[in-house]
């Protein structure tokens, strides 16, 4: 089993960065791929970014990519999210998930996903 807890949410400006994590609990993380969603205000949950098991490999949806970076520390537990360059429609409620594919790193449908977050809010003002 594995229970996920993010944090790092907030309220920023456009244009800001913003580091998030998700923390971990059991002794399997490093058996799972891990992905960060978000769900913006009327808008349907969306794939954000992935990375393997092991760290080594990663995939990003195009609207982050280059201004998000997930990684993650399997030492700790925890897998982040730094973003930067933070617009307006980057606001949305940002949720971590496992996945058991470990070494996947393709967007995979939602439900594949075993274990989420609860989520942490992140609004990015004009």
């Amino acid at each position: 089993q594995l229970s996920l807890v993010e944090s790092g949410g907030g309220l920023v400006q456009a244009g800001d960065s913003l580091q998030l994590s998700c923390v971990a609990s059991g002794r399997v993380f490093g058996a799972y791929s891990m992905s960060w969603f978000r769900q913006g205000p009327g808008k349907e949950r969306e794939f954000i970014a992935t990375v393997s098991g092991s760290g080594r490999r990663t995939n990003y949806a195009n609207r982050v990519k280059g201004r998000f970076t997930i990684s993650r520390d399997n030492a700790k537990n925890t897998v982040y999210l730094h973003m930067n360059n933070l617009k307006p429609e980057d606001t949305a409620v940002y949720y971590c998930a496992a996945n058991p594919r470990r070494d996947y790193i393709d967007i995979r449908p939602m439900s594949e996903y075993e274990h989420w977050g609860q989520g942490t809010q992140v609004t990015v003002s004009s």
